[in-house]
């Protein structure tokens, strides 16, 4: 498997797509520094300043594009996406893999090593996100990050790294299911963008609604409504994503944000003390969607390794 692993690790660095995403990742990490320099600089910023660089929105930017939303919606699938969509059928296509497994080569360490590699250059690009904006911000705040902030980015990555996986194995699993790099590709968008604005921003809403109306405009039907809402949500991995790393990084105060809306809905909010969640509290909210997301890559790979390892494969 290192042999298909190193071989895998060479032709994404030398390839002009992950030049292309190693731009953009550059891109994403001057942006969240310009919004970092427009929303904290001159300001009087307590709590988690460090953080700070990650999770300020730039004024005049949609939230829709700040540094947490475009991470979890647009730059970690679509870098899964290219990474994983044509990992097994372009090998088909151009009669390589025939050829590969003619050799003393043992089948499961050809889909072994390019997810692996795959999870290699993942790492490497979030790695360097967080590390361009902590160094430079760095020097831009003269803050430097406390020991829990520093872990919190660490976990951040470990998550990302996760999800990352995911959409490189749903789409591994596309290339395995489908002998066309084009129908591959388009089975992986198609449900990114079906997850990730479609359901997130319409279907799930609306189900909710007609499941739990609020014509009555009582705080029991709303609050009903919202739990059912953000239940359905949650069955798509974006939201998750999305949801934990806004709690990693934007600790919420007691009952805000993934806890009991029920304490701020019934009055009780001026009574809550304004401090953030520690550490292990916030962990203690995103293990299910840690776990979720680790089930979710293991599910996709392993299918796609079964009907990997039972394809007949014939020299073209």
């Amino acid at each position: 498997m290192r042999t298909i692993f190193r071989k895998e690790l060479t032709d994404y660095f030398t390839s002009i797509r992950c030049f292309i995403l190693f731009l953009l990742a550059i891109l994403i990490s001057a942006v969240a520094l310009y919004a970092a320099y427009q929303g904290i600089r001159g300001t009087q910023e307590t709590g988690f300043v460090f953080l700070k660089l990650f999770t300020t929105q730039a004024q005049g930017i949609p939230s829709l594009f700040s540094f947490i939303n475009f991470i979890a919606i647009f730059f970690i699938p679509i870098v899964g996406i290219a990474l994983g969509f044509d990992a097994i059928n372009r090998e088909h296509s151009e009669g390589t893999l025939s050829r590969t497994l003619s050799q003393p080569v043992f089948r499961d360490s050809v889909i072994n090593g390019k997810f692996l590699a795959g999870m290699v250059t993942l790492s490497i690009m979030m790695a360097a996100i967080i590390l361009i904006i902590s160094g430079a911000g760095l020097r831009m705040i003269g803050v430097p990050p406390t020991p829990e902030e520093a872990f919190r980015l660490l976990v951040f990555l470990i998550l990302t790294i996760i999800y990352g996986a995911f959409w490189m194995g749903l789409s591994i699993l596309f290339s395995t299911l489908f002998r066309r790099v084009g129908t591959s590709l388009l089975s992986s968008v198609a449900l990114w963008l079906f997850l990730g604005f479609f359901y997130i921003l319409m279907i799930a809403p609306a189900i909710a609604g007609t499941l739990a109306p609020t014509a009555d405009g009582t705080a029991e039907a709303l609050i009903h409504r919202y739990e059912l809402q953000l239940t359905l949500q949650r069955l798509s991995p974006n939201f998750l994503f999305l949801e934990a790393t806004s709690v990693l990084l934007q600790p919420p105060l007691i009952g805000s944000l993934l806890g009991i809306i029920g304490v701020i809905a019934s009055g009780l909010a001026s009574w809550m003390i304004p401090n953030p969640l520690s550490l292990s509290q916030c962990l203690l909210l995103i293990w299910p969607h840690l776990t979720s997301l680790i089930g979710l890559t293991i599910v996709c790979f392993a299918i796609s390794y079964v009907l990997f390892m039972r394809q007949e494969i014939r020299a073209t």
